[in-house]
């Protein structure tokens, strides 16, 4: 009796891949940061030829779109290679900056067809948002580089954080509105990293992760999320990513994470980030 083996399962592959390039940072934000990076931090283990390889992999296996983040992804030495080489194999590019410091290049490449920026704002006021980022002066500089991508009609999306009691989440809204940044999204802290207040776990996440999006971190592991740091499902560098999604530890992991009604869904994951999308709740 001859058997018709069963064809192969659809390979998972997630759409929008975050890509943390780096831990360093010149903010700290001591009640904040899930990356816990800052000035001191280093790029981690994957190198610039590892990221290399995975951004022609994620291209070749259906990835759509990769977000750089970190840290502060502009402080990689090979930032801009990086997003050259993905914009080559044509994917489109989102920068995730604290647009603390933009040098000339990056606006330049900012202005790239395909590349979409996105930031944090956490108040109108100074002395709140110095606050959180840890940083005299990052105010200024900030909101300054926002009024600058408007201006130059880069597509930007904001999100405001809620850290603490009091501050000025709704006025912050209104002031980026006013300045004419399209899309602002509210979240408060989630307890990952720095923000943690009790072991974190799935109910901190929208419950959208996995379902659409996955994060490499600077190690190689890949993640449901950027916040969803805690969850190992692979190694990229050791294993690649075509392993990573098709393995069991993906898929008992994206079973693992409880659905929200109203989380956001795989058409629009590469919006779906819990700080600059308002349906990205945690599914409790």
């Amino acid at each position: 009796m001859t058997t018709t083996p069963e064809a192969p399962a659809k390979l998972a592959v997630p759409e929008f891949l975050e890509l943390e390039i780096t831990g360093r940072c010149q903010l700290t934000c001591p009640s904040l940061c899930y990356a816990k990076a800052g000035p001191t931090e280093g790029h981690g283990s994957m190198t610039t030829d590892d990221w290399k390889r995975l951004i022609s992999e994620a291209a070749g296996i259906g990835v759509k779109k990769v977000q750089f983040i970190g840290g502060e992804p502009t402080l990689h030495p090979y930032f801009e290679t990086l997003v050259h080489r993905a914009l080559v194999l044509g994917l489109d590019v989102q920068a995730y900056s604290n647009l603390y410091r933009v040098r000339p290049e990056h606006w330049e490449l900012f202005g790239h067809r395909k590349v979409s920026l996105a930031t944090s704002y956490y108040s109108d006021v100074a002395e709140e948002h110095e606050r959180v980022t840890g940083r005299k002066g990052s105010h200024a500089a900030t909101r300054a580089n926002i009024i600058e991508a408007v201006r130059s009609g880069i597509p930007l999306q904001v999100g405001i954080v809620e850290v603490f009691d009091g501050q000025r989440v709704t006025e912050a809204r209104e002031e980026l509105l006013a300045l004419g940044v399209g899309r602002v999204g509210t979240d408060r802290v989630r307890s990952v990293g720095r923000g943690e207040t009790h072991d974190p776990s799935v109910s901190d996440l929208c419950g959208n992760c996995a379902k659409g999006r996955a994060a490499v971190m600077t190690d190689g592991t890949v993640t449901p999320c950027v916040l969803g740091r805690f969850l190992d499902t692979g190694n990229a560098k050791a294993d690649g990513l075509a392993e990573v999604f098709g393995g069991q530890k993906w898929a008992e992991t994206a079973a693992s994470i409880p659905p929200r009604a109203g989380a956001c869904t795989p058409d629009d994951s590469g919006d779906c980030d819990p700080s600059n999308t308002e349906a990205c709740e945690p599914a409790y």
